[in-house]
C-alpha cells in the first residue's frame, strides 16, 4: 500500500466492541448450510463487497469484475475513469460509460493497456460523460463468471449488457431495445496518448492498440515499445463506422492514429442482439487474434464462455465447505477467496510472454501484479494451499524477471515501479522451498536472492529512494550500504530506514533457508547471522524500535517507519519472536506491552504491518488473548457490504488474512512453512486442499459463541502447543479443536 492513511480516531473502540459482540453472536436460523441448500459456493460470492468507502481511495479498492482465476485481464462495468489510486468501478456512480478489459493490480497502482466498449442507441456518441448511461444497482447482478446490468436509455427505453471473460478475452452480450439505431463504441485511448484503431467490416472487426502505461514514470524500465492490441470481434455486420477523437466522429474513416482515440460501429435496422469478442495481448494483433481462437472462438456461445469460468471457479471455491456459518460469513470467506485467487495475474500467453524488462518477447510463464510487500505475508501462504499448481510457475517468472531485469521483483506492474520497500522475494523463494516445491531452478534462485542481501543498488550512498522517487535504478535493499556497515540502515542517508532495517533482518533469515536448500552452509550461518540486526533498532530507554543514525545516535521516534509507526514496527520481528520477547523483557512484560498495543489502538488493520500482532499472544504465553483478538479484528474489518473492508485489498492479502484466519490458522513467519494457530470461526470446514492426501476436516463445534480453545487434536494426536506446520496440514484428516466460552490454558 501507499496510501497516507489518517490514524484510527478512538471512536473506533466502540465499533470494534460492537463487532466483538456480533462476531461471538450465534448464527442466524435463517441461514442453512451449503449441503443443505446445494448452491454452489461460486454464488455465494459478493463482488461488490470492496467496492465502497468512506473515501475514494480508504477502501478495499475493488471491483466487480468476471474473468477465471488468475486472469491476465479483467473485465468489469466502468463507472469512472481508472487510474492511480482511482479503479474503474465504484459503487456510488450511478452511471456506466463502457465496459473495460482492465490490467490494473490495485488501486494504487496504474493500468496498462486497457481497452473498453461501449453499446449506445440513437446518434453515436464516443466521449465518455457524452455515452454513460443511469443504472441502477436494482437492475445489476455481478458473480465470478459473468455481470449483467439494465442501462435505461432515455424515452423509457432499455439496454442489457451482459459480460464474461476468459483470462485474454472478454464476451460481452448486448439486448438492444425495439425499435431503435443500434451502435457500438470501442475506445482505445484517452486523452494524451497516442493509439490506433482500425475497423474491418468484412471480418466485422475493430483491432488496435493502446500503449499506455500508467506507471511509466516509475522504475527504471522504460518498455517504450510496450502496447496493450485488441481485436474485437462481432457476430453482426455493421450497417456504417467510422473512427472519432474525443466526441468528434470520422465518418466512414478505417483506420486512424490518434489520441483520445475510438472507433465506432452501427448495426443494421431491427438488430436486438449483438454479441462482442474483444482479445488483448501484451505481444501483438495477431497473438491476440491466437488468444481469441484458443479461448472464446466464433463458435462458442457466450452460455459456454461464461460456463466455462464458472468451472473454473467451482474447481478452487467448491474445495472448501462451511457449517456453522451466517450467511454474511458465507459471503465474506468465499469472497476472500474469490479475490485472492486473482493475484498474481498470468502475463504470459499461451507459452509466450512480453517482458517490460527489456522490451522483448520471450518463451516461458509470466505473472504480473507482485505487490510482494503485502503479499509475502499471507497471500503467498493461501496460493501454496489452494493454488499449488501456480507456485513453480509464479517462482519462475520471478527468475525470468531477475534474468531480464538484473533484480527480483518488489512491486512489479509488468515491469518494477520500485514501490514499497524491500526484497521480499526472499521470503516468498524460502517459504515456497520449505513446503517442497521443487519446479524451479534453486541455484538461480539462491544467485537472485543472495544479490538481493549482497549488492547495494546503484547510486545507493548518492539517493535517499523516497517513496515513488522517479529516475531511480532499480531500488532492491537501498541503504544496503550502510546496512551492511553498521548492521542498520541509516536515517540520515536513506528514506523509510527503521522498516528497512527490520525487513531486511527478516529477509536475511529467509536467504540463509534458500542458502541452506542449495547447501550453501557458511553462506545461511552469516545471513543468520545478520537477521539478528535488529536488535540494534531497539532502545530499551523506550522500550520501542527506533531508526538511527549513521553515526549510532538515535534519530527521531516517529521518523523511518513505512506506513506505520513505532508501535506495530516494534513487533515486525516475523522470524524470531523468542528473541523480541526477551529482548523486551520476557513473556509477561511483552504480552502486557501488547495489551497497551492494542487498548491504545494501534493496531491498524487496514495495513499490512500489522496483520501478524494478534498472534504474538501465542508466543507470550497467553494464546487465549490471540483466539479473542483474531475475532474481534475480523469482525471489525470485514462485512458483507460494498464497504465491507476496512482497507485496501492489496492483491489478496486482506482477504488471505480472513480465509486463513477462519480456519484457526495464520503464517506468522511465512519461510518457516509453520502456521500459528488462532481461533477457527466455523463449526465445520471440509477443506479439499489440491496438493492434499485426503481433504483436511476442521471441527470445531460451537465455535460462534465459543472463541476459546480448550483442547486441539490431529488425527487422534494432541496438539499442545499453538503451532501446525504446512505438512501437518497437507496430511489431511481431522483436526478437531475443542471450543469454550471463557479462557483455557491450552497452548500456554
Amino acid at each position: 500500500m501507499r496510501n497516507g492513511r489518517p490514524p484510527i480516531p478512538l471512536a473506533w473502540a466502540f465499533v470494534v466492541a460492537m463487532a466483538l459482540v456480533a462476531a461471538f453472536a450465534p448464527p442466524s436460523s435463517a441461514v442453512a448450510d451449503r449441503t443443505d441448500t446445494g448452491r454452489s459456493n461460486v454464488d455465494l460470492v459478493n463482488p461488490f463487497i470492496g467496492t465502497s468507502g468512506e473515501s475514494d481511495t480508504e477502501y478495499g479498492g475493488m471491483i466487480p469484475s468476471t474473468a477465471p482465476p488468475f486472469a491476465m485481464t479483467r473485465w468489469s462495468p466502468m463507472t469512472r475513469q481508472n487510474y492511480v489510486s482511482h479503479t474503474p468501478y465504484h459503487y456510488s456512480d450511478t452511471k456506466i460509460s463502457g465496459f473495460i478489459g482492465t490490467h490494473q493490480p490495485a488501486i494504487w497502482m496504474g493500468d496498462s493497456g486497457y481497452v473498453t466498449g461501449m453499446p449506445g442507441v440513437g446518434s453515436v456518441k464516443t466521449s465518455v460523460d457524452d455515452r454513460a448511461l443511469p443504472f441502477s444497482h436494482a437492475d445489476e447482478h455481478a458473480a465470478p463468471d459473468r455481470y449483467s446490468v439494465l442501462l435505461q436509455a432515455g424515452s423509457g427505453r432499455t439496454l442489457k449488457a451482459e459480460l464474461t471473460g476468459t483470462s485474454r478475452v472478454g464476451m460481452l452480450r448486448t439486448t438492444y431495445p425495439e425499435g431503435t439505431d443500434t451502435n457500438f463504441v470501442l475506445q482505445a485511448t484517452r486523452s494524451g496518448i497516442t493509439g490506433n484503431v482500425h475497423v474491418d467490416p468484412a471480418a466485422r472487426e475493430i483491432t488496435g492498440y493502446n500503449p499506455d502505461r500508467q506507471d511509466s514514470n516509475l522504475g527504471p524500465f522504460k518498455a517504450s515499445h510496450f502496447k496493450g492490441y485488441f481485436v474485437a470481434r462481432f457476430d453482426t455486420a455493421f450497417d456504417s463506422y467510422g473512427t472519432a477523437t474525443g466526441a468528434a466522429l470520422h465518418e466512414g474513416q478505417d483506420d486512424r492514429t490518434d489520441g483520445d482515440l475510438s472507433a465506432y460501429v452501427r448495426f443494421p435496422s431491427g438488430t436486438r442482439t449483438v454479441q462482442v469478442r474483444i482479445a488483448t495481448s501484451f505481444i501483438s494483433l495477431p497473438q491476440a487474434r491466437a488468444n481469441l481462437a484458443a479461448e472464446a472462438p466464433d463458435d462458442r456461445p457466450f452460455e459456454q464462455i461464461a460456463g466455462k469460468t464458472r468451472a473454473q471457479w467451482n474447481e478452487k471455491l467448491n474445495r472448501v465447505n462451511l457449517r456453522g456459518a451466517t450467511a454474511d460469513q458465507r459471503a465474506i470467506f468465499y469472497t476472500s477467496m474469490y479475490h485472492a485467487l486473482q493475484y498474481p495475474s498470468e502475463n504470459s500467453e499461451h507459452g509466450r510472454y512480453y517482458s517490460a524488462y527489456d522490451d522483448q518477447v520471450h518463451s516461458g510463464v509470466s505473472y504480473t501484479g507482485y505487490s510482494l510487500w503485502d503479499t509475502y505475508r499471507a497471500e503467498n501462504a493461501f496460493l501454496t494451499l489452494f493454488a499449488p499448481e501456480r507456485i513453480n510457475g509464479m517462482v519462475t517468472s520471478m527468475l525470468h524477471d531477475y534474468r531480464e531485469g538484473g533484480w527480483l521483483p518488489m512491486w512489479k506492474n509488468l515491469t518494477e515501479t520500485n514501490i514499497m520497500v524491500g526484497t521480499n522475494a526472499d521470503s516468498v523463494i524460502a517459504e515456497d522451498i520449505a513446503k517442497g516445491f521443487t519446479g524451479f531452478d534453486r541455484k538461480l534462485a539462491y544467485e537472485a536472492v543472495h544479490k538481493d542481501a549482497t549488492s547495494p543498488p546503484d547510486k545507493d550512498t548518492e539517493l535517499a529512494y523516497y517513496d515513488r522517487q522517479e529516475g531511480t535504478p532499480v531500488e532492491a535493499r537501498a541503504g544496503l550500504t550502510t546496512y551492511k556497515q553498521n548492521g542498520w540502515v541509516a536515517a540520515d542517508h536513506t528514506a523509510e530506514s527503521a522498516s528497512r532495517t527490520l525487513d531486511y533482518a527478516y529477509e536475511d533469515w529467509a536467504v540463509a533457508q534458500v542458502a541452506k536448500a542449495v547447501g550453501k552452509t557458511d553462506d545461511a550461518k552469516m545471513f543468520l547471522r545478520r537477521s539478528a540486526n535488529y536488535k540494534k533498532l531497539y532502545n530499551p530507554a523506550t522500550g520501542f524500535m527506533q531508526a538511527r543514525n549513521l553515526d549510532g545516535s538515535w534519530a527521531g521516534d516517529e521518523s523511518g517507519w513505512t506506513e506505520g509507526d513505532k508501535w506495530v514496527y516494534t513487533l515486525d520481528v516475523l522470524h524470531d519472536v523468542p528473541g523480541l520477547i526477551d529482548l523486551m523483557g520476557g513473556k509477561k512484560k511483552f504480552a502486557s506491552w501488547l495489551d497497551s498495543y492494542f487498548a491504545g489502538g494501534h493496531n491498524n488493520h487496514t495495513n499490512e504491518p500489522s496483520h501478524h500482532a494478534a498472534y504474538l499472544y501465542d508466543d507470550a504465553g497467553q494464546p487465549w488473548k490471540t483466539q479473542a483478538k483474531v475475532r474481534e479484528i475480523a469482525a471489525a474489518n470485514y462485512a458483507n457490504r460494498t464497504d465491507g473492508l476496512s482497507g485496501n485489498e492489496d492483491c489478496g492479502q486482506m482477504s488471505a488474512w480472513y480465509v486463513l484466519s477462519s480456519l484457526g490458522i495464520y503464517p506468522v513467519n511465512p519461510a518457516s512453512a509453520k502456521y500459528a494457530v488462532g481461533s477457527p470461526f466455523f463449526d465445520r470446514a471440509e477443506v479439499q486442499l489440491p496438493a492434499a492426501e485426503r481433504p483436511l476436516v476442521i471441527t470445531a463445534k460451537g465455535a460462534a459463541k465459543n472463541p476459546y480453545i480448550k483442547s486441539l487434536s490431529l488425527n487422534g494426536r494432541s496438539v499442545n502447543q499453538p503451532v501446525l506446520s504446512h505438512t501437518d496440514l497437507l496430511k489431511g484428516g481431522k483436526l478437531r479443536f475443542t471450543m469454550s466460552d471463557t479462557r483455557q490454558s491450552w497452548g500456554s
